[in-house]
C-alpha cells in the first residue's frame, strides 16, 4: 500500500470523531467537514511518521481550526449563529443517517453551547465530551492548564443552569407520545393534551407576532396554545435524535417543531418559524417542497 493510501486510511479511522467533535464546537456541519477537511491537509504536508500519538495530533488541529472561526464569528459580530439541524425524514434509517444521529446532541444543548465564549465552549466540548485533559485543553486556547478547568467548569455550570432535559432514547416510544399528542390535538380533547404533557413542560418559540421568542411554562398553559395553522400539514422527521414535525402550508416550509420526551410525557417543545432555518430543516430531511409562486404568475 503506497504511503497516500495508508495515511489516508489511518485518517478515515479518526474522521468520525473529529466530525462529532467540531459539530459540537462550531453548531455547523458543513463547517465541522471543513475543519475536519483541514486538518487532512495539513496532515498531508506533515511528516507522519513524526507524530506519535495520531488521533491526539488531529484532535488539536481541529479545535484550533474551530476556535479560529468562532473567534472569526465574534470579530465580525454576528449574531448567535442557528445550529445547522441534524434533521431526518423519519422512518427507516439507512446506515449513514444512523451514524449522523449518533453523532448529534440535542438542540437545546446546542443553542447554549452557542452563548458560551468560544474558549469556554472548546474546554466544555473536549474536556466533557469528548475527555482531552485540561494540559493538552491548555495549549489549544492558549491558556495555563488551571485556567483552562476554570473556563470548563463556567461552562459546565451554564449548561447545567439551563436545566435541559434529557430525552427518552428509544424512538419508538418518542413516537407513541408525541402521536398521542397529535390526536389529542386534532379531537381538540384539553384534558388529554394536559395528560400527555409534563406538569412543568416548556414549550419555547418564535411565533410571536413581532418574530420574538416566546416562553410557555406549565401543562394546562402550553395546551392551551396548542393549534397548528389553518391548512397545515405535518411530514414527520427525527431533529438531532428527537421525534419532530416539519409543517408546510400549502406545500412550502411554515415551521418545526421539535418534542422532547422523557418519562412517557412530552418535557419540552421547541417551534421554529424563521423562514431560512426551516427550510434548512426541510433540506436536511430531504423533504421536497414548493416554490413560492411567482408574482403574477
Amino acid at each position: 500500500m503506497e504511503e497516500t493510501e495508508w495515511l489516508a486510511e489511518r485518517f478515515e479511522q479518526h474522521r468520525p470523531r473529529l466530525r462529532a467533535a467540531a459539530y459540537r464546537m462550531l453548531g455547523s456541519m458543513a463547517e465541522a467537514d471543513d475543519a475536519v477537511q483541514d486538518a487532512w491537509l495539513r496532515l498531508c504536508r506533515s511528516d507522519a511518521n513524526q507524530i506519535d500519538n495520531l488521533a491526539g495530533w488531529l484532535t488539536t488541529v481541529v479545535a484550533r481550526e474551530c476556535l479560529h472561526a468562532l473567534r472569526s464569528r465574534r470579530q465580525r459580530r454576528e449574531e448567535p449563529h442557528p445550529p445547522e439541524p441534524v434533521t431526518v425524514r423519519d422512518g427507516e434509517l439507512d446506515p449513514e443517517q444512523e451514524a449522523l444521529l449518533a453523532d448529534s446532541v440535542g438542540l437545546a444543548l446546542l443553542v447554549v453551547l452557542d452563548r458560551l465564549s468560544p474558549a469556554e465552549r472548546l474546554a466544555f466540548v473536549l474536556h466533557d465530551m469528548f475527555e482531552l485533559p485540561f494540559d493538552e485543553i491548555a495549549g489549544i486556547v492558549g491558556r495555563t492548564p488551571a485556567a483552562a478547568r476554570q473556563l470548563a467548569s463556567r461552562a459546565r455550570r451554564r449548561v447545567n443552569g439551563a436545566e435541559i432535559p434529557s430525552p427518552d432514547p428509544r424512538l419508538a416510544r418518542q413516537r407513541q407520545v408525541v402521536d398521542a399528542f397529535y390526536a389529542a390535538s386534532r379531537a381538540g380533547d384539553f384534558d388529554a393534551l394536559v395528560r400527555i404533557l409534563d406538569p412543568e413542560v416548556v414549550l419555547t418559540s418564535d411565533f410571536g407576532a413581532d418574530g420574538r421568542r416566546v416562553v410557555v411554562r406549565g401543562a394546562e398553559a402550553v395546551a392551551a396554545q396548542t393549534r397548528g395553522p389553518h391548512g397545515g400539514r405535518l411530514q414527520p422527521v427525527l431533529v438531532h435524535g428527537a421525534v419532530g414535525a416539519l409543517i408546510t402550508v400549502g406545500g412550502r416550509p411554515f415551521g418545526v417543531l421539535v418534542f422532547t420526551v422523557a418519562d412517557d410525557r412530552i418535557v419540552a417543545i421547541d417551534g421554529l418559524r424563521d423562514p431560512e432555518l426551516v427550510s434548512r430543516f426541510a433540506d436536511a430531511a430531504g423533504i421536497p417542497v414548493t416554490s413560492p409562486a411567482r408574482e403574477g404568475s
